[in-house]
């Protein structure tokens, strides 16, 4: 099996030293990526810890896939203990990071500790530096990436940056790179705020060798000739309308399925403000989205459709200048687009402000600072809807992305059981139900039947394309024997390694007293319960949710 190489450096940021160990073990098994990422976490970070705790790590990893020139493959992959959802969460982001990490020929980051001061750390292949940065205090990502160019010659594209939400502990705080990238969902931004991390640079020329298959040339060729298809030219935008149509876009918080302004916020509207290509490292598919309004000077880049939901119709705003602003502010202050918007479109619902635009920014902001309503904001939908008075939209604490699983009822059981909690690309499941893939893999996107295995299978294949790492657009150019013949294993091998990564994730959190009664949502499937038991039996699981003692990831010690 291809798997990354390098050993592990931990950087304990209290006592200001670092270590390094081999791993090799580990990335045999994990490939790399979240994989890596999962297992050690799972068997590094105490199953009891509270999240913002010194003993909370933070494992920052690449995958093989990263040493290559293939598209789909700028990303990297960050694991930690959620301060939204309480639990083991990964989360991985784009842009241009990724190579820059490996050259400094290390497999994978552990953060660990605190620091009293604000630091700035310095990885590269010749060795570690800490720099005390309290200039940087509530900077902004582009400010920090000002700074490091300035000051280091240092790129935003060789930056992790805690914006001023991850310093002030917001829940769903993102750590961002390449200024506009992020690692969005769970608020490990937050995590790393607590450490009081402000940023880490990687630099150096020490990537490992290893032997990519020429099929590599073959996704690369095809991702750059596939000029008409949609992502290229709005992104995940392209879906807006469609989601409208069908009844799955969330709007005015989850109240109702339809917008009747989806197209002034979705594929078109955001392909009229798109100025140029924009793309990850090595990546010919070039599905990004560069904004820019002249009339009002917004500039940024996106939103993609997560965020044109969260920030658009669930907020009842129509108006696309807006939404992007909403999305710039995010990406500087270092916050998940979707939960920010999920939360301040409940504040909207409470106090009958839908459609409010100014009212959203500010919002956007006060939250980022912790001030006046901002406070309680910041914590997330799940600990502040009783003190709003609406319905929890989340599940294990994490706010609802789009594809509305009361539409799309597979998407809806996928959202219950991921780990992750309500994040629609754990399982991916709804491209299979609206459909965004051919025929042979679509599914009638109403009920459960014959749903559980194939969720259990898009949540190993995920796993994996995690591992990788490999952008989950790739899903139209990367076959099951492209991902064999590139990770050097058979598809069932790596299909297992999936489940375990999936199931580590499920025990780590069953320790930290997640069950059954976790999978859940906020309304009814028809013949939900059954599947949920199918779902268990499909993995291995007890009925109540949890890991069994015999399993493979349970040791004696646990």
């Amino acid at each position: 099996m291809l798997h990354t190489e390098g050993p592990l450096l931990t950087i304990d940021v209290g006592d200001r030293k670092t270590t390094t160990e081999k791993v090799d073990d580990v990335l045999s098994s994990f490939v790399g990526g979240r994989g890596v990422g999962t297992k050690l976490a799972h068997d590094r970070i105490p199953f009891d810890v509270a999240p913002f705790a010194p003993e909370n790590s933070l494992f920052f990893t690449t995958g093989p896939l990263q040493v290559s020139n293939m598209s789909f493959t700028g990303r990297m992959s960050c694991t930690g203990v959620s301060p939204l959802t309480g639990g083991l969460l990964s989360s991985n982001a784009g842009g241009f990071l990724s190579r820059h990490f490996g050259a400094t020929g290390y497999s994978t980051v552990e953060l660990t500790g605190r620091s009293d001061d604000l630091l700035a750390i310095h990885v590269t292949d010749e060795g570690i530096e800490f720099e005390e940065v309290p200039e940087l205090a509530e900077a902004t990502t582009s400010e920090v990436g000002e700074y490091m160019t300035s000051e280091h010659g240092l790129g935003d594209e060789q930056l992790l940056v805690a914006g001023p939400a991850g310093e002030n502990r917001v829940r769903f705080a993102s750590i961002m790179t390449t200024e506009h990238r992020a690692f969005g969902r769970g608020g490990l931004g937050a995590v790393m705020g607590s450490k009081g991390v402000k940023c880490i640079s990687f630099d150096g020329d020490s990537a490992p060798e290893l032997d990519i298959d020429p099929v590599q040339m073959d996704v690369h060729r095809e991702a750059a000739t596939a000029d008409d298809h949609p992502m290229k030219e709005a992104g995940t935008t392209s879906v807006t309308e469609y989601a409208n149509h069908v009844g799955a876009l969330p709007t005015r918080y989850f109240s109702e399925l339809e917008f009747d302004g989806a197209s002034d916020i979705g594929g078109g509207a955001v392909s009229d403000k798109k100025y140029k290509k924009g793309t990850c490292s090595q990546c010919a598919f070039a599905c990004k989205l560069p904004t820019k309004d002249e009339e009002t000077g917004v500039e940024t880049e996106g939103p993609e459709y997560e965020t044109v939901m969260a920030f658009g119709s669930n907020a009842g705003i129509d108006d696309v200048v807006s939404v992007m602003k909403s999305n710039d502010l995010c990406d500087e202050l270092g916050m998940d687009t979707i939960s920010c918007g999920d939360v301040i479109s409940a504040y909207l619902a409470a106090n009958d402000e839908f459609g409010n635009s100014e009212l959203i920014h500010e919002l956007v902001e006060k939250i980022a600072y912790r001030e006046d309503e901002g406070d309680l904001l910041a914590e997330g939908v799940h600990r502040a809807a009783d003190e709003l008075e609406v319905e929890d939209w989340t599940v294990k604490g994490l706010e609802f992305s789009a594809h509305d699983g009361r539409t799309l009822n597979g998407q809806g059981l996928a959202f219950a059981v991921s780990n992750r909690g309500a994040d629609h690309m754990y399982a991916e499941f709804y491209s299979k139900e609206y459909p965004l893939v051919g025929k042979d893999e679509a599914v009638d996107p109403t009920g459960l039947e014959g749903k559980p295995p194939l969720i259990v299978a898009k949540e190993n294949h995920n796993a994996v394309l995690d591992s990788g790492v490999v952008c989950k657009f790739s899903r139209d150019f990367m076959t099951e024997e492209r991902l064999e013949t590139l990770l050097d294993s058979e598809y069932d091998d790596l299909m297992a390694m999936g489940a375990t990564v999936v199931e580590l994730e499920r025990h780590f959190n069953n320790r930290r007293g997640f069950d059954r009664e976790d999978d859940t949502l906020p309304y009814d499937l028809p013949e939900f319960e059954d599947a949920l038991s199918e779902y268990y039996v499909e993995r291995g699981w007890n009925d109540d949710g949890t890991v069994p003692e015999n399993s493979g990831v349970v040791s004696a010690d646990d």
